[in-house]
């Protein structure tokens, strides 16, 4: 598992900084310390989906099941590395029939616009779960990238898991395939 570290920091360009101001060679710090699960933690913690390969998703998730940890995140940033990154503030609808899991088990339809419909995995951002009636942060994992392309945030897309719609989310961020994260720019 420090190797994978090891093979993730290197990937980490020199200006890069974590969301606490962590920089590639603070990870490589607490390698040398055998800081394993900090590290990892770091690693997972750096913005730009620009620079953040698949090959980089798949050497954390590949460090988190070696330490026996979670590793469903860096699959899910993974995902994203390849399918897009679209972040969304959720209202689900008071009758919605069972709440939503956190992690990305959800594949609702969703209307795009015109008369798009299309499939996104659906990941809540900070809660286990969103009962009826709530609202959070969500981010879509779209199956089909090409049918997205056209959002801006702001836009406003339905979800349905049926007749009626199941709830509303406002487009907070977008970034296709490459794209800096507007964040990151």
């Amino acid at each position: 598992m420090t190797e994978l570290l090891r093979r993730a920091v290197a990937l980490v360009p020199g200006d890069a900084r974590s969301d606490s101001g962590a920089s590639a060679a603070d990870v490589r710090e607490y390698l040398e310390q055998d800081e394993w699960e900090f590290a990892l933690d770091l690693l997972g913690d750096f913005g730009g989906i620009a620079w953040q390969t698949s090959v980089y998703w798949k050497l954390l998730a590949a460090a988190a099941q070696e330490l026996y940890l979670p590793s469903q995140w860096f699959h899910w940033r993974e995902a994203e590395t390849r399918l897009g990154l679209i972040r969304a503030d959720l209202q689900l609808v008071p009758s919605t029939r069972n709440p939503i899991p956190a992690q990305g088990v959800l594949r609702p339809l969703w209307h795009v616009g015109g008369g798009d419909y299309r499939v996104a995995i659906t990941w809540i951002e900070s809660k286990p779960e969103l009962e009826a009636g709530g609202r959070a942060i969500v981010r879509l994992a779209a199956l089909s990238p090409e049918g997205w392309r056209h959002l801006v945030p702001g836009d406003v897309i339905t979800m349905h898991e049926g007749q009626p719609v199941a709830g509303t989310a406002t487009v907070i961020e977008y970034a296709s395939v490459g794209e800096t994260r507007q964040r990151d720019r």
